[in-house]
């Protein structure tokens, strides 16, 4: 594979089909959202109550929210911190992030049952997509899983029952990663 500028491994193409990204919202019960905000106005904030109303678990993952709570959950710093299990990481961190919150991803995978680790629009890190890859971890970059679970439901791939019939789009909204 084709090495970017700072060793990274350059993946051709973003291509999920929508069998494999609609089998990942089949299975996951939890996610573990890493850059979750308390604050309403946040893209994160509106995903996790997007996915909440659509009976998935989200566990905040904010280093800066600690013996909080958002969104009726309890708040962890970090991803060693969450006691129970959940099947992906969802990064809203910006890539910088990517590669870290990967390793520590991988590295619970076993103990917590983690099978995707999901970067949210914008966000893309070859590299960690690499190493989560070989590790036997599906990995979605660039795409926001409230958009394709409205997606998906549209074109039949998920059932209509999933949806709560709330409309999302990040569309006129600037989505800020921290």
């Amino acid at each position: 594979m084709p090495l970017g500028e700072v060793g990274e491994v350059i993946m051709s193409t973003l291509h999920y089909t929508d069998d494999h990204i609609a089998s990942i919202f089949q299975r996951t019960k939890t996610i573990a959202m890493v850059g979750a905000s308390p604050k309403p106005h946040r893209a994160s904030n509106r995903v996790m109550q997007f996915l909440q109303e659509r009976n998935y678990r989200v566990i905040p993952v904010n280093s800066l929210n600690s013996d909080r709570r958002i969104n009726g959950e309890k708040v962890y710093t970090s991803l060693d911190l969450v006691p129970d299990e959940f099947q992906m990481v969802e990064i809203f961190r910006n890539v910088h992030h990517a590669i870290e919150i990967t390793k520590v991803s991988i590295s619970l995978s076993k103990l917590k049952k983690i099978e995707t680790i999901w970067m949210q629009l914008d966000i893309r890190s070859d590299h960690a997509a690499h190493i989560a890859e070989k590790a036997g971890l599906n990995i979605i970059m660039d795409r926001c899983p409230a958009i394709e679970i409205r997606r998906l439901i549209k074109i039949g791939h998920l059932s209509s029952g999933v949806d709560g019939g709330q409309q999302f789009s990040h569309k006129d909204e600037h989505i800020h990663l921290t």
